[in-house]
């Protein structure tokens, strides 16, 4: 069970109650998993074009969206078990924690990264303002439909930090891995040999690799705020 006093350290704007009822109600865990599914097809095919220039193993590095909807389904995955249960039955393991972490840090960050990557075009006056934005066919998914799906990820991550806890350790290190993946994208402006940004509409240039870091930087903390926190709990429940 977990401890109430812990609980309440943190900072989730989603009821328990109502994150309980998604997440352990068989018939509304296995609709977020179905949904979940079609989102990283949706989202695969978004990359597939570019991705036979990519190393395979660097692929979920690459396909920031699918590695978020990813870590994600893992998580909701895990809770498979305890389906019917209570919340508080599912057993807060290490493993289960740097799961939710993770899958926090990336669905919190993409999605930040999505709104900044859309809105770029309105900050660089090199670049058309209408570049993504727009009412015509192309526009109702290019920007608006992709913007309300990534809104999604962050209402998913709320809902999955009920089920997980982080620590400063833990925390670190997906701070450490979150930023790799940056450098990954946008080393090239260093004159790194990596130039495998995600296929937006335009050379990403600085202002979108500042902004993904600063994504990270604001994922990491909704992490750290909405994440219970298991430093100094010896009382582990689970492997």
């Amino acid at each position: 069970m977990v401890d109430d006093t812990e609980a309440q350290r943190t900072r989730n704007p989603v009821p328990e109650a109502l994150a309980e009822f998604y997440l352990t109600t068989p018939a509304t865990l296995g609709l977020l998993l179905v949904v979940n599914a079609l989102a990283f097809l949706v989202g695969v095919r978004y990359y597939v074009e570019t991705m036979p220039a990519v190393a395979t193993y660097l692929w979920p590095l690459y396909g920031d969206s699918p590695a978020a909807v990813a870590l994600g389904t893992l998580v909701l995955a895990a809770l498979v078990p305890f389906a019917g249960y209570r919340l508080s039955s599912v057993p807060r393991s290490t493993l289960l924690s740097v799961l939710s972490t993770l899958a926090v840090v990336w669905l919190v960050k993409t999605g930040l990264w999505t709104f900044i990557a859309l809105n770029v075009p309105f900050v660089r006056p090199d670049l058309p303002a209408d570049l993504y934005v727009g009412f015509d066919a192309d526009s109702l998914w290019a920007y608006w439909g992709i913007l309300a799906t990534h809104a999604a990820f962050l209402a998913e991550a709320l809902l999955i930090a009920r089920v997980g806890r982080t620590s400063r350790s833990i925390l670190g290190g997906v701070a450490l891995l979150a930023l790799a993946n940056d450098l990954f994208d946008y080393g090239y402006l260093l004159g790194l040999p990596l130039a495998n940004h995600p296929p937006v509409r335009y050379d990403p240039g600085w202002t979108l690799a500042l902004g993904s870091i600063a994504a990270t930087f604001v994922a990491v903390a909704v992490a750290a705020a909405v994440l219970p926190s298991g430093d100094g709990d010896d009382r582990r429940r689970g492997p």
